[in-house]
């Protein structure tokens, strides 16, 4: 943690958290194994959060690079609303507009997903009354096991809780950040089953909803 400084996001950070939104976003490695185009990907990832709701963003620095953050919502239905009516219309012109969906690699990536969806793996409890809140947080691989996360999640965590927010909840595929969430005690909420990422790992990955509440 020497010369890591922990802080609120500021608007000259979007590069640097959309880049490692990009190098994280396939369970903590690249996403370039299952999608070519970065800024549709960092655009789903970070979009809402440093637009829309920048004054609950965090961010690990050191030496003027941002290493990680955590983003998060304290109104997820919020969220939502605007993730659906304001962001993913303009995500799937870019994608269009990018010819993203000529590329190969992305036309099955989606074909794959929807297919999860038509499956219906995406049928999941709705937790939001009683963590209405949410987050999302990455770290630079490099930087990883050296306690920046918990920093970084007790600084997101005395927000919400300064905010009056009753509980947060997360979604992950990793088993990593299962068992850290896990030793910061959250509440495993759901766990399901997610076949899109199949063709890469050669089996169904598993999905963790967790939550807390204060």
């Amino acid at each position: 943690m020497k010369d890591i400084v922990i802080r609120a996001y500021r608007n000259e950070d979007r590069n640097y958290v959309r880049k490692i939104a990009w190098e994280t976003a396939f369970i903590g490695e690249p996403a370039d194994i299952f999608f070519t185009d970065k800024e549709i990907v960092a655009d789903v990832l970070t979009c809402y959060f440093t637009d829309y709701e920048p004054e609950t963003c965090f961010v690990a620095e050191r030496k003027g690079k941002v290493l990680g953050y955590i983003f998060g919502s304290k109104d997820v239905a919020r969220f939502n609303r605007m993730f659906l009516l304001k962001i993913f219309p303009k995500i799937l012109l870019r994608f269009f507009c990018r010819f993203s969906f000529l590329k190969k690699k992305n036309f099955l990536f989606i074909f794959r997903f929807i297919r999860s969806i038509l499956k219906g793996e995406f049928l999941i409890p709705s937790f939001i009354k009683e963590y209405p809140a949410n987050l999302h947080i990455n770290i630079e691989k490099e930087f990883r096991n050296l306690g920046i996360g918990r920093v970084l999640l007790n600084s997101y965590l005395k927000h919400i809780q300064n905010n009056r927010i009753s509980g947060v909840h997360l979604a992950t595929l990793s088993e990593k950040a299962k068992k850290f969430f896990e030793r910061e005690g959250f509440k495993l909420l759901h766990e399901g089953k997610r076949s899109y990422f199949r063709h890469i790992l050669g089996k169904d990955v598993s999905f963790y909803i967790y939550g807390k509440r204060f």
